[in-house]
């Protein structure tokens, strides 16, 4: 098996207005248009080809569709709770090549030696960050019970005490809980639109007098973000960290770009900036943001 590590370009800081400022300006999303798949939130492609319409889910799970003849109020898409799995290395100072190809390798095929993993994607972190991670490793599984035998896996754990521990002097685990789509294609991250784009990793730190409703708004407030303007997300997933090892981040968020333009486009928009300095900056005390290129070669790392 080739393995083809993508490209993690990573950010860790205290927020700033400073920070947000120095993102290059591009175009507001008001001038975007494409379908967006999400979790919670799902915009399907129905009808011609020619013809695209798009079908709505909003946060209690009713399908808002533009398409005649449907009734709305009488529809309903069915989701599937997922796990997340998210594991960011520091790796030695001395890692060669071939011993970081081995890690990962070693690291990727646990999908094929366990029940419950469905999808994955590894690889390098290219830039530095204040936490000085090197690598990460996202997951997602059906459940909590496959996470729990994840973790106690007599494969996983051999890969970590001969593949990933020689190399590393520190990895930190983070696990949420969301939902997807009920269909094969956004459950297990495959098919043309998850073959193209940017994965983002999104860890935050919520203050703690700000967990709970406050916190829960601005995650709303960001998602709903994502849905008015759906051409620049296949799937995104949100979650409260259930993992008692890395408490300081209380949140995560995994979106898919469909490009790096998207990516690009939504990250130095006014309204992304807008929703961040309002909602998050006054009850957020850290973030970690971690991005890496999909390619239709790579397909995650196949």
């Amino acid at each position: 098996m080739q393995l083809q590590a993508h490209t993690f370009i990573s950010s860790s800081s205290h927020l700033t207005k400073h920070n947000l400022n120095h993102v290059p300006p591009f175009k507001t999303l008001a001038s975007v248009n494409k379908p967006l798949y999400t979790t919670r939130y799902v915009f399907r492609r129905i009808g011609s080809a020619q013809f695209p319409v798009l079908k709505r889910i909003d946060p209690l799970g009713v399908v808002n569709s533009n398409s005649e003849g449907q009734n709305p109020s009488t529809s309903v898409e069915k989701m599937r709770n997922v796990v997340e799995h998210i594991c960011l290395l520091k790796a030695k100072v001395d890692l060669s090549d071939e011993d970081e190809k081995d890690m990962l390798d070693f690291l990727y095929t646990c999908q094929y030696q366990m029940r419950g993993i469905l999808a994955i994607s590894l690889g390098r972190i290219s830039d530095q960050n204040l936490e000085g991670y090197t690598h990460a490793v996202f997951m997602r599984l059906q459940k909590k019970e496959d996470l729990s035998k994840f973790y106690e896996n007599p494969f996983y754990l051999g890969v970590l005490k001969d593949h990933v521990t020689p190399y590393c002097h520190e990895f930190t685990y983070f696990d949420y809980e969301s939902e997807v789509e009920d269909d094969i294609l956004p459950i297990f991250r495959k098919g043309e639109e998850f073959n193209f784009g940017v994965e983002y990793i999104l860890l935050i730190g919520f203050k703690e007098s700000s967990l709970g409703e406050v916190a829960d708004e601005a995650l709303t407030s960001f998602a709903k973000l994502l849905m008015e303007f759906p051409s620049l997300v296949v799937q995104f997933t949100k979650g409260s960290n259930f993992n008692p090892d890395s408490k300081d981040y209380t949140h995560a968020v995994v979106i898919r770009f469909r490009s790096s333009d998207a990516f690009d486009i939504f990250m130095g928009s006014s309204e992304y900036k807008d929703i961040w300095m309002s909602k998050f900056h006054p009850i957020t005390e850290k973030k970690l943001s971690i991005s890496f290129s999909v390619d239709p070669v790579g397909k995650e790392l196949m």
